[in-house]
């Protein structure tokens, strides 16, 4: 049984592409992970060179050397972009960026591209912005193609979209073509915006209503980090598992759920040296 569930089970960290992108499975690889994240491009520019041909057959070929799959790396959007923005430039300038990143997505061959819902900067109202979401995403589908949108939930900071389950519903209801979108749950942020996780009991309760508003079979990657901040705080703060409002409870309880199987389950935790330590702790919760 030991190996059916480490088999099914894929967690890693979302390493650095330092020297560039080829280099993001040889880091995920040197501290045991089974899974990644990464930024195809620096998240904090909104201009960045082109993947050249090189990055990109090397980037394959380290995928091939070191053992993973394709559905198992979940690419990471820049922070700047939001979808959702009321203003024309800003939300031209966010549309071409997000365009740009499923683009490089495509060509690394990565199927799966996170993403921050956006804020409605308090100049329009929830349902608005995310119908402007939406309208952002599709424009994006309608060039690319392959490429899943995948939601992650916030933290419930200022006026970002993305804190309540409902917010992810309304977005995949409103996209034509629902094989191309998904969630992806960050536990420290639902646990700040008010889904609580601190013992199974209530992860039962958290993760069933998940189910009845959004539904598992969107669910296409996790982040698994600890909050440094209490429940409900409303903001984002990582921290070590286990080290945190939260405890281990809840990743013990994702560990051993069939529901988390075979998606990539990221750390994004505070202190990437013990990274490796803290994979091994996920995986010894299968035993």
């Amino acid at each position: 049984m030991f190996f059916v569930i480490w088999q099914m089970k894929y967690a890693g960290a979302h390493v650095s592409t330092s020297g560039g992108v080829e280099n993001a499975p040889l880091n995920a690889h040197a501290i045991g992970a089974k899974a990644f994240a990464l930024f195809t491009k620096n998240q904090r520019q909104w201009e960045a060179k082109p993947l050249t041909d090189e990055n990109i057959e090397l980037f394959r070929t380290n995928m091939k050397q070191t053992g993973f799959e394709f559905e198992h790396i979940l690419a990471h959007d820049s922070y700047l972009i939001n979808l959702a923005h009321p203003e024309p430039e800003g939300l031209k300038k966010s549309r071409a960026a997000f365009n740009d990143e499923m683009e490089r997505c495509a060509q690394l061959g990565i199927s799966l591209l996170n993403f921050h819902p956006g804020s409605h900067l308090k100049k329009n109202t929830e349902e608005d912005a995310l119908k402007r979401v939406v309208e952002s995403i599709e424009i994006s589908f309608a060039k690319v193609p392959d490429v899943i949108a995948v939601i992650e939930t916030t933290a419930g900071q200022g006026s970002n979209l993305g804190y309540q389950f409902e917010h992810l519903a309304s977005i995949i209801d409103q996209i034509s073509d629902k094989s191309r979108i998904g969630v992806c749950i960050d536990t420290a942020h639902i646990f700040a915006a008010g889904y609580d996780l601190r013992n199974e009991e209530v992860c039962e309760k958290t993760f069933a209503l998940f189910d009845e508003v959004v539904g598992f079979s969107y669910l296409k990657g996790m982040h698994l980090n600890d909050s440094k901040v209490p429940f409900e705080s409303k903001k984002d703060r990582h921290a070590s598992l286990g080290a945190g409002e939260i405890g281990l409870a809840a990743f013990e309880y994702i560990m051993t759920d069939s529901r988390f199987n075979s998606i990539p389950l990221i750390l994004e935790t505070s202190d990437r040296e013990i990274w490796p330590e803290e994979i091994k702790m996920l995986y010894s919760f299968t035993t």
